[in-house]
């Protein structure tokens, strides 16, 4: 398996892409990030990138109007840093089909539930978590999947299970899944970079 060479797509504050880029620079994941996309000029998710000296783009609607024209800018700018995997870790946007296409197999996400319960267009972020509260879920969990033309609905690579306590909050429920999220997203992409999880797509 080759070294993951990984672009990060986030629109809000980038923990998950902090964690990832950390993990990548202690060694703990065998690929480096090679660039940061985000919708949002300011999201936190750029500054991060900025402060680790990663090439960072904001490729929008505001600079790209025409949906072709902005899934072109973001598969020119993947193919100029040699990209072989994407990594979503709070991007709020669908990606292009031609995006889409040229990484078919080799696009990940990181869902707050265990798909294939609560997830689908417009369950994210809090919306997850008060969707399995109102459902009197004992359990919840962060699932690791790969993405295809529909929300949330790709092959599930890995799970991982986050008990639901008395007492849980929307917030409270959130703060637990998105650690576990940080530790597991890591944790699977390095079972890709290893073989462990079959990814047939990166030989």
């Amino acid at each position: 398996m080759p070294k993951l060479n990984i672009a990060l797509f986030a629109s809000h504050g980038g923990s998950n892409a902090q964690a990832i880029i950390d993990a990548c620079a202690g060694g703990v994941l065998d690929g480096s990030v090679a660039v940061v996309i985000s919708n949002n000029s300011q999201s936190g998710a750029m500054e991060k990138a900025a402060t680790a000296g990663i090439p960072s783009y904001h490729l929008s609607s505001k600079a790209y109007p025409e949906e072709e024209r902005l899934d072109q800018a973001i598969l020119e700018t993947l193919l100029t840093h040699e990209v072989n995997l994407i990594a979503l870790a709070g991007y709020m946007k669908k990606l292009g089909p031609q995006t889409l296409r040229a990484f078919a197999g080799r696009i990940v996400n990181v869902h707050p539930s265990l798909l294939p319960k609560f997830g689908g267009h417009g369950m994210y972020g809090r919306r997850v978590h008060e969707a399995v509260l109102a459902a009197g879920e004992r359990e919840t969990g962060v699932t690791v999947h790969l993405v295809d033309e529909e929300y949330d609905e790709g092959p599930i690579l890995a799970q991982a299970r986050v008990p639901v306590l008395a007492g849980d909050t929307a917030e409270t429920l959130a703060e637990r899944v998105l650690q576990c999220e940080h530790e597991f997203y890591v944790e699977t992409l390095q079972r890709i970079a290893s073989g462990n999880i079959s990814f047939p797509a990166l030989r």
